[in-house]
This record gives C-alpha cells, sequence and structure tokens, in this order.
C-alpha cells in the first residue's frame, strides 16, 4: 500500500495544524516522523488514517483519494494518543469485539498477537486493572492483528518498560518484513532513528526535512 500527500493543509478553526505537506509512505518500508508535541505528527497520521480530510491538497492510498473515492484506507491498523477499551471486558475479549466487526482476524490470531505483545498472562484480566505499560500493550495487539497493509503508531513506546520498547521493535521490523507500509512517532530519537527507512522532522505543521538514518539530514 502506497499513501501519497500531496500539497495537503489541514485548518482546523483558524488554525493552520499541517501546511502544504507533500511525501510519499512506501510500502514495505518505515517511515518516521519526528517533532515536538503540536508539530504536526498526529494529525499527520490522523490524515492518512481518514479521520480527518484535508482542507486543500489530496491524500491517496493506491491511488485513490480518502475522501472522495475512499473514506479509509482498506487493510488499516492504527494506534493514535491513549488507546482505549471497554473497562469492564478483558483484554482477549476487548480485542474479540474489535476483530469480529471486520472478521479479519480468528480467536487463534488473537492469542497469537496477546502472546506476541506479552499479555497472554493477563489475556483474562479486566482492562480496568491494567497498568499503563500493559494498556499500550494492548493497543499495539489491536493495531496488528488484523495484519494491517498499512500500520500507524504513534508514540507506540509511550509507559513501557525496556523489555516492552524491544516488543515494538520486533512487531514493526516484523511488519514491515511482511510488506506493511509503517508510520511510527516515538519521543525517543534513537528508537526512531534504529527502525525508520526514512525520518520526516515536522515543525508547525510543515516538513522541516528529512533523513534516513545513518546519512545527512536532507
Amino acid at each position: 500500500m502506497e499513501v501519497i500527500f500531496e500539497h495537503v493543509t489541514k485548518r482546523i478553526g483558524n488554525s493552520t495544524v499541517i501546511d502544504d505537506v507533500s511525501l510519499v509512505i512506501p510500502s514495505g518500508k518505515i517511515t518516521g516522523l519526528k517533532g515536538v508535541n503540536g508539530s504536526g505528527k498526529t494529525m499527520m497520521m490522523r490524515l492518512m488514517a481518514g479521520f480527518i480530510y484535508p482542507t486543500s491538497g489530496t491524500v491517496s492510498v493506491d491511488g485513490k483519494v480518502l475522501g472522495k473515492e475512499l473514506s479509509f484506507p482498506p487493510g488499516l491498523g492504527v494506534m493514535l494518543e491513549n488507546p482505549a477499551f471497554l473497562n469492564d471486558y478483558s483484554g482477549y475479549d476487548n480485542l474479540l469485539l474489535l476483530a469480529d466487526i471486520r472478521g479479519a482476524a480468528n480467536e487463534q490470531r488473537i492469542r497469537e498477537v496477546m502472546e506476541l505483545v506479552g499479555l497472554r498472562e493477563n489475556g483474562r484480566k479486566k482492562y480496568r486493572k491494567f497498568s499503563l505499560g500493559m494498556k499500550q500493550r494492548l493497543g499495539i495487539a489491536a493495531a496488528c492483528m488484523e495484519r494491517p497493509d498499512l500500520l500507524l503508531l504513534d508514540e507506540s513506546t509511550n509507559s513501557l518498560d525496556a523489555d516492552g520498547v524491544e516488543m515494538v521493535k520486533r512487531i514493526v521490523r516484523m511488519e514491515k518484513e511482511r510488506g506493511a507500509a509503517v508510520v511510527i512517532s516515538c519521543h525517543d530519537a534513537q528508537v526512531l532513528d534504529e527502525l525508520a527507512d526514512e525520518v520526516f522532522s515536522l515543525q508547525a505543521g510543515r516538513i522541516t526535512g528529512s533523513y534516513i538514518p545513518g546519512r545527512t539530514e536532507l
């Protein structure tokens, strides 16, 4: 799956949150978004997911324009900001409810992905009893359980210990190897540089530069 931004601007009220952005998100690659809070990283992902549409310019997925030819990308996995689930359901049952919407993940796959994120032993614990790190792990499980063609992970290492960060790295690399287009943001520049094939720097909704980790910024 390929996502293309062409001169995308997004205004909310009197504020311009994305300002004339053009870039290509290729399949089989990990694209990193770098910037301080409020720089536009989450808004970029919301545009990719079809949660919001541009004020001007276009976001297209495999040649089809979001908001015109598509409502949202098919085969989308996403975790934006703080993951939210039903408090009185277990982690497993929350994933089961989500899987029932499209029927793209069966019970065996749910068990597999819970083990992948390190929640197998806590699969029947009520979500309201989850620690912040466990909630983050469940959000990652929900994002990748249907083997998406486009995976968006916004600050996926938040609230995770060192083992959790390594888990995120493994999953992101697995999704890339599977051929997904992966977009990640992370406050830890070292993690971003370890994972991403290309990193775009954002400031005030604009792309101010890009670089391939290990090479000079463009």
